[in-house]
């Protein structure tokens, strides 16, 4: 086949395609809004993981959420309305055009219709353009939100760079950071005025001569030339500039209706902290639901009939940043966190790895065992943490004994030791409060 788009076959083929892509978008919508919607329950299950365990993850997930979501209003979008053109084109097979003689209304209105509503071979016209070009830009805005990925992206590797690597100080480290990012804003919100005005800052000889170095950085910095083709063909005429003047704030408008809830009270609130007076469903092993994780703190029920219960503390990164803080011996000479094949460890195993393995895990545990102080009311509970891996999550199990606890309400509460990087001086840091009931099981 030529493949010179210069040529007159080519051309031709791309007319004939242009002609029967319908079937082709309609494919492949059914199968992107078929597994966009099968997408929706392990993103809602990334995130609750994410805030469980206060990653990165808890900042991009949603918008990954609702990424989703626009695609597939799109996409439903696009269906409707090309089977409303395919309806019309059956249509005029049996009717032809719309006869207004036949109809035989008053002079006043048949000028109206004539006027307003048109041929009805300017109806089909009008579908088509809106499906083609609405088909085009539903995958134009998955790409605007990838460019969106990339920056934030950026954001995170150098917030790794400046702050988690200890290649410096800091506050040296904070300030680069913050330094970093106020650059790399100012230039974003550059890129999005020029993006939301069309190129408004490629017209001017002077801002064009100031912009095109930041362009080209951000062509490769958000992936843009991949999907710049199809911006600009949709920009150039009149019908595509009203499509994408009308996008973003259709979005936003989209976005802050997701945001909105009915406040029922002025004092109760659906999502608060567990408490004497508030129970949250999180703390309760038996209360999560599917792809819930716990945040904080649980114990198995919220009425407890045996006299024991247990107390899981999931593990997260900042969990071990608190122990190494407080316990240097325990650094390592590199640190090992991030993304690592399995290969990785099994290169690294020796002969005697698991014992090695199990004495620094005995000296981890006491370490985390000091950190933490449990109260059950006003008495105090020895902390004998052991580590635990749940079909869920990886953390740390205390069995807490409740021989001489009397019957009825009692409260749980968690407090961890952590050290001032600043002040070198330790505080006691509230982590959670959890109440629960017993009684004994006669």
């Amino acid at each position: 086949m030529n493949n010179d788009y210069k040529s007159s076959k080519f051309k031709a083929l791309l007319d004939k395609l242009q002609q029967e892509s319908w079937q082709l978008e309609l494919l492949i919508t059914g199968f992107a809004i078929f597994g966009l919607i099968n997408l929706i329950e392990p993103i809602e299950a990334a995130i609750n993981e994410s805030k469980a365990l206060q990653n990165f993850g808890r900042f991009y997930y949603p918008v990954i959420r609702a990424a989703c979501y626009i695609l597939i209003i799109n996409l439903v979008i696009h269906v409707i309305l090309r089977g409303l053109w395919i309806g019309a084109i059956g249509l005029r097979y049996v009717s032809n055009d719309i006869d207004y003689d036949v109809l035989d209304y008053n002079k006043r209105f048949t000028n109206y219709l004539k006027n307003k509503v048109g041929s009805f071979d300017e109806y089909i016209a009008k579908l088509e353009n809106y499906c083609s070009i609405l088909f085009a830009v539903t995958f134009l805005t998955l790409f605007y939100l990838i460019s969106f990925f990339t920056i934030l992206f950026i954001f995170i590797i150098a917030g790794n760079f400046f702050i988690e690597s200890t290649i410096f100080s800091q506050t040296l480290g904070l300030t680069l950071l913050g330094l970093f990012s106020i650059f790399l804003l100012f230039f974003s919100i550059i890129i999005f005025i020029d993006f939301i005005t069309l190129g408004y800052l490629k017209k001017k000889e002077w801002t064009s001569f100031l912009y095109m170095p930041i362009y080209k950085v951000f062509s490769i910095l958000t992936l843009s030339f991949l999907y710049r083709p199809l911006l600009y063909n949709l920009i150039d005429n009149k019908f595509g500039r009203r499509i994408a003047f009308i996008l973003f704030p259709l979005y936003m408008c989209i976005f802050y209706i997701s945001s909105l809830n009915n406040v029922r009270s002025n004092y109760l609130e659906i999502d608060s902290y567990s408490s004497m007076n508030y129970i949250r469903n999180n703390n309760y092993l038996d209360l999560l639901q599917k792809n819930e994780f716990v945040k904080d703190v649980a114990i198995p029920t919220k009425i407890i009939n045996k006299p024991y219960t247990t107390l899981f503390i999931p593990f997260k990164k900042k969990t071990e940043d608190f122990i190494l803080n407080r316990n240097t011996s325990l650094k390592p000479s590199e640190d090992q966190r991030g993304l690592k094949s399995n290969l990785y460890k099994v290169f690294t195993k020796s002969k005697g790895y698991s014992a090695k393995k199990d004495s620094i895990y005995s000296k981890y545990l006491a370490a985390f065992n000091e950190s933490y102080k449990i109260e059950i009311d006003s008495l105090q509970m020895p902390s004998n943490f052991i580590i635990v891996k749940t079909n869920k999550q990886l953390g740390f199990e205390n069995i807490l004994s409740l021989k001489g606890i009397t019957e009825g309400k009692h409260l749980i509460s968690i407090h961890r030791k952590v050290l001032n990087t600043t002040t070198k001086k330790e505080k006691l840091e509230h982590v959670a409060q959890i109440p629960f009931w017993y009684y004994k099981n006669n």
